[in-house]
């Protein structure tokens, strides 16, 4: 693994009650000459559904003959996968590389206890993918902003095109007190470079506080366009989306990709490519089907679902595939559905895994009769031992996991 201190050092570091700092991220972007040399960038917002998006979005692109880097996160196995050209994972020396370069920029600024901010991980891995593209000659960027939008260091850089997927209660509390509240703060990661947003179907209110916020943010120069999967003729064709709740993004993706060939006057998509390359989507997690390591038709559904609506998706997709599911693997912190979950699974055999990572809390107690399993003691055999037909649903830490367990290829999303 490449060295990651420049993208996680202020973070591990930061003083309690101390918050991330845009002002300390545009010095670091302006000291990395990344405010005005670098290629036009499409950002992917919204409470679920982003990196599919943003892979969607980017495989369209390609399939268009332009070199695309893609920033993606969290990562399944491995921090290369952060940073992607034509949906390929960078080397570990290219990002240790980028790691390096920011870190010599992030030296010269003052001390982060003296700022009165730190620097996010995810936006320092932005800024590595603004870097990559400079240097590989990219003729775009498409980037997944982190839990916000205004807040987020995807407004620094401007996208000039928009991408916003379904919004919902998700980070209740933080990015805002209801979901419209929610919505506008997501919206306002438009700006002076926005030329076109466009927003899968919301509600009534969320469409209201979507529209509010771009023209405010845009002074009235763009209104939010549409991407309707329901609509005859949406690309890709049904059979060529990605399974599930997933299905959506994946029209979000193509048709906030159709936007860019429009800002660069190239274009429309062809079909044929378009189809060709989606033909080759691989997206880990998203309703991902794999076999078990060393277990002889044993296999495993992944899908990073989080509430009782992806659960209930997921659960329906595994029948549809299997004929039924022999046990659950569930992985939620208290701040997910969970109470949703357990009510969706019902009286399926279950196992709930607790994750290691201190920022997460697993305190709500499932039922007694459910299993319980720390993540680190995951293994294949375990897996197995579970039934032929293992459904893992949980936040992306924990498919990230999965991934690693059961050996699932996650350095190339499309060809």
């Amino acid at each position: 693994m490449p060295d990651l201190d420049p993208f996680f050092a202020e973070w591990s570091g930061r003083a309690p009650g101390a918050v991330r700092s845009l002002e300390r991220a545009r010095t670091l972007m302006r000291s990395l000459g990344l405010e005005d040399d670098r290629p036009p960038v499409l950002g992917v917002v919204g409470s679920k559904g982003k990196g599919t998006t943003a892979t969607s979005a980017a495989a369209a692109l390609s399939s268009a003959g332009l070199r695309t880097v893609l920033a993606t996160g969290p990562s399944f196995r491995s921090y290369r996968e952060r940073v992607r050209v034509d949906g390929a994972s960078v080397s570990d020396a290219v990002l240790e590389g980028l790691g390096a370069r920011i870190e010599r920029a992030r030296r010269a600024l003052p001390d982060p206890v003296e700022a009165g901010g730190y620097l996010a991980p995810s936006g320092l891995f932005l800024m590595a993918a603004l870097l990559h593209a400079r240097d590989t000659g990219a003729d775009v960027c498409v980037l997944e902003a982190g839990m916000g939008g205004h807040r987020d260091e995807l407004r620094l850089i401007g996208p000039e095109v928009v991408a916003l997927g379904a919004v919902f209660a998700e980070h209740l509390g933080v990015l805002g007190d209801t979901v419209p509240e929610i919505a506008r703060e997501k919206a306002r990661v438009a700006g002076g470079r926005t030329r076109a947003l466009v927003r899968l179907p919301q509600t009534p209110e969320v469409a209201a506080a979507v529209d509010a916020a771009l023209e405010e943010a845009t002074g009235g120069r763009v209104r939010a366009r549409v991407a309707d999967p329901r609509t005859p003729g949406a690309e890709p064709p049904p059979e060529l989306r990605p399974p599930g709740l997933s299905a959506a993004s994946g029209v979000l993706g193509t048709a906030a990709a159709a936007l860019v060939l429009e800002h660069l006057s190239r274009g429309p998509l062809d079909p044929v490519r378009l189809h060709a390359v989606m033909r080759t989507l691989r997206l880990p997690a998203r309703l991902s089907r794999h076999p078990v390591p060393g277990a002889a038709g044993a296999e495993a559904i992944l899908d990073s679902a989080i509430d009782r609506v992806g659960v209930a998706a997921a659960l329906e997709h595994a029948r549809a595939v299997w004929g039924g599911v022999d046990h659950v693997l569930l992985c939620l912190p208290d701040h997910k559905d969970v109470p949703g979950a357990v009510e969706v699974l019902g009286d399926l055999p279950v196992t709930t895994v607790r994750l290691p990572e201190a920022h997460l809390r697993f305190e709500y107690a499932p039922p007694a009769h459910w299993g319980r399993v720390d993540a680190g003691d995951l293994t294949p055999s375990r897996v197995a031992a579970l039934g032929r037909r293992v459904l893992a649903l949980g936040t992306v830490y924990f498919t990230g996991r999965m991934a690693g367990v059961l050996d699932v290829p996650t350095d190339r999303l499309f060809g």
